[in-house]
């Protein structure tokens, strides 16, 4: 079993910062690609970044320069630095995993979400 567990989320002010974690635990042989992503209410789920397992980034480019991805893979760990926040960073935010389990078997997880909320 592999599980995906999302943590920093949080009420913050407008040009406030906030830092996300995802940690993946369970039956893992190697974690490829991970990535954010953030759905705001009433609206599609949107990538906020990938980065690869020898931490190459593609952060999407309306938050490029705010945001920041990093990995630390002994902690099979993601991060994503969130600064200058706005109203409209207000999202649940996902992190998703390619992972190898040890039964050789190759898959997609998600996370349960974080809330962020940017209001006064």
């Amino acid at each position: 079993q592999v599980q995906l567990v999302e943590s920093g989320g949080g009420l913050v002010q407008p040009g406030g910062s906030l830092r996300l974690s995802c940690v993946a635990s369970g039956n893992i042989f190697r974690i490829y690609v991970m990535g954010w992503y953030r759905q705001a209410p009433g609206q599609q789920r949107e990538l906020v970044g990938l980065i690869s397992s020898g931490g190459a980034t593609n952060v999407t480019d309306s938050m490029k320069g705010r945001f920041t991805i990093s990995r630390d893979n002994a902690k099979k760990t993601m991060y994503l630095q969130m600064n200058s926040l706005n109203s409209d960073d207000t999202a649940v935010y996902y992190c998703n995993a390619r992972i190898q389990t040890m039964a050789n078997l190759l898959s997609d997880y998600w996370g349960q979400g974080t809330q962020v909320t940017v209001s006064s």
